[in-house]
């Protein structure tokens, strides 16, 4: 019998699932993350189950949906009854650290004057950087630069309201992440004992700063880079959340107005989270190298994953919100162990997010909690023969997180099969329907068109399904009466 695997979990903060060589990008420079997937199982359709940060993390590390956690907008704290898998790994006997940010808890400097709140969440080393900016003194990045003599300064580039120089490659917060997890294994290197790293990185989430570097080679060639999906009068179909972002991110007309931007504006923000993401590969590949120079790789299941994505302007939209088009919930997912797992396999299966929590407790050969809601991904992984697809649809949530007016945002919910995707914006009378077969960019919605009606109402019966289903488990029935 193997020993229990090490797990190095590396998640990126808001990157879409089209920004990778291997997902298909012939842009970007990401050699080591598609070597991962040439060693490993990549999964085409991955989907996260909130389009924000909090909720999301709160769900994939509990293996719990949104509503269930109680944890569904930026700004809550966690419940300190939730049950993170880190902690059940920690409980069982393996060591955790984490770098860069965990963001279960409120953590803005306004309510947030030290560090981000914690519950038991099995980390023995935490090394906690919620964001690049200066803005705790715990913030252990800043601490870092301070210590090499610099300061985090990001500088504006000439002709570009939208963009900035960011910090150099050597010493930006993505190789301060990096850096910890390959402290972290090193020190391992002569233990015996099963460990567990979350590098937690803020990349590619904005501002968009890359190093000059990085940038530069897209600004060589930025008349080749592609605007953004977008076709003029689409906006008339769709929600009042996205005609209220296309003049602002959540609102704020200083926040990437679409409507004003130009086509250089549009391609420079692309140049820039593409140029975060070719550094994001750097490091994933020093950590590879850590890996296998402590002899450790054989035995380390390696995530890498986003919480959610960005729309980077597509469907005159920039960053994130009650929207669940492809580049918001589509997220790229990636675990590679030649040891365990067949190496070069494209799995094309619906999979979720909440999904990964239940798969690490397998893995470590561990009874799955019965407060988990997801469905192991073990038997994809090691190529098990099964009699039904894993997932006939995938499910996200969104509850009054973003896209604020008069105080209240967007309470939506979405359904996706392999053909269809069904977005409810409740008590407003909006919603969105489309045809992914037929319209893979989503530009046309259906929501109104009568010849879907009998889609349209199957697709609500779906929703209202996996509604149900995120009913907590907990606390257990023990017995029929």
């Amino acid at each position: 019998m193997m020993e229990k695997p090490n797990i190095l979990w590396i998640c990126t903060d808001q990157q879409r699932f089209d920004t990778m060589g291997c997902y298909g990008n012939s842009f970007v420079k990401t050699p080591n993350i598609d070597k991962l997937a040439k060693n490993g199982v990549l999964f085409e359709n991955a989907f996260c189950q909130a389009t924000v940060c909090t909720p999301s993390r709160a769900s994939f590390l509990t293996g719990r949906y949104p509503r269930t956690t109680r944890c569904r907008q930026n700004g809550q704290n966690i419940p300190k009854d939730e049950l993170l898998v880190t902690r059940l790994l920690s409980d069982a006997g393996y060591t955790g650290g984490l770098s860069g940010k965990l963001h279960l808890s409120a953590c803005n400097p306004k309510v947030t004057t030290a560090t981000e709140r914690r519950i038991e969440d099995g980390y023995s080393q935490f090394h906690w950087s919620h964001h690049p900016e200066d803005d705790w003194p715990t913030n252990e990045y800043i601490q870092w630069l301070r210590a090499k003599g610099k300061a985090y300064r990001p500088l504006p580039i000439e002709g570009s309201r939208y963009v900035q120089i960011g910090p150099d490659a050597e010493d930006h917060q993505t190789t301060w992440c990096a850096e910890k997890a390959i402290g972290f294994i090193e020190a391992n290197e002569r233990y015996t004992s099963p460990w567990f790293f979350s590098v937690n990185m803020f990349d590619p989430h904005h501002p968009f700063n890359p190093p000059q570097t990085h940038l530069q080679r897209y600004l060589d060639r930025l008349d080749d880079i592609p605007l953004p999906n977008f076709t003029p009068g689409e906006l008339d179909s769709k929600s009042y959340f996205q005609r209220y972002d296309h003049n602002g991110a959540y609102g704020d007309s200083r926040l990437y107005p679409f409507s004003t931007m130009t086509d250089q504006d549009n391609r420079m923000v692309r140049a820039a989270y593409w140029a975060m993401i070719d550094l994001i590969d750097e490091q994933v590949g020093r950590m590879i190298d850590a890996l296998e120079r402590t002899a450790q790789l054989d035995n380390t299941i390696i995530i890498f994953m986003s919480d959610h994505g960005e729309l980077l302007g597509d469907h005159g939209v920039y960053l994130k919100g009650a929207f669940f088009y492809e580049p918001s919930v589509h997220v790229p997912l990636i675990i590679s162990n030649p040891a365990r797992f067949s190496p070069n396999r494209r799995n094309r299966e619906l999979v979720e997010l909440v999904d990964l929590a239940p798969t690490l407790m397998e893995a470590a050969g561990l009874n799955i909690h019965p407060g988990m809601q997801g469905k192991s991904l073990w038997p994809l992984l090691t190529g098990a023969e099964r009699s039904e697809k894993h997932r006939e649809d995938v499910y996200c949530e969104h509850y009054n997180a973003s896209s604020k007016q008069n105080g209240i945002g967007g309470f939506a919910t979405m359904v996706r099969t392999e053909r269809y995707k069904l977005v409810s914006y409740h008590k407003r009378n909006e919603g969105e329907l489309y045809d992914l077969q037929q319209d893979p960019d989503e530009i046309h919605n259906l929501w109104n068109d009568p010849n879907l009606s009998a889609v349209k109402l199957e697709m609500y019966e779906r929703l209202c399904d996996r509604m149900a289903e995120t009913v907590d488990p907990l606390p257990e029935r023990l017995a029929v009466w």
